[in-house]
């Protein structure tokens, strides 16, 4: 089993948990699910649930009726793995402004 832990800015504030918590309840419960089986698999988990972004950035894919929602995560020292932000996805394309967030967070993360 893997550990999964929230990224932290300075502020406190943990981005992915704000962003989780405000989604709509069943889709927050597909959310949390989607975390719990990355905690299982952890670097076993592969398409259609995880896809590599580069630089060692993943991100989580949340298929939902009404949409699909992405949440950005790397592998820390062991078995840790840092969940970053995420987004709710409208077009085929990743957008590169969450995608950009998770690279800058990580680089902060492994900066400390």
């Amino acid at each position: 089993m893997f550990e999964v832990t929230y990224y932290r800015l300075s502020s406190g504030r943990e981005p992915v948990k704000d962003f989780i918590d405000k989604l709509p309840m069943k889709l927050k419960a597909r959310a949390i699910a989607s975390l719990d089986l990355l905690k299982e698999e952890g670097s076993r988990l592969r398409p259609p649930d995880s896809k590599h972004m580069g630089d060692g950035l993943f991100e989580l894919r949340i298929r939902f009726s009404d949409g699909q929602v992405r949440i950005f995560y790397f592998f820390c020292k062991g078995r840790e793995i840092i969940v970053t932000n995420g987004f709710i996805k409208k077009s085929k394309k990743t957008p590169k402004g969450p995608l950009n967030i998770a690279r800058k967070y990580k680089a902060e993360y492994e900066s400390r």
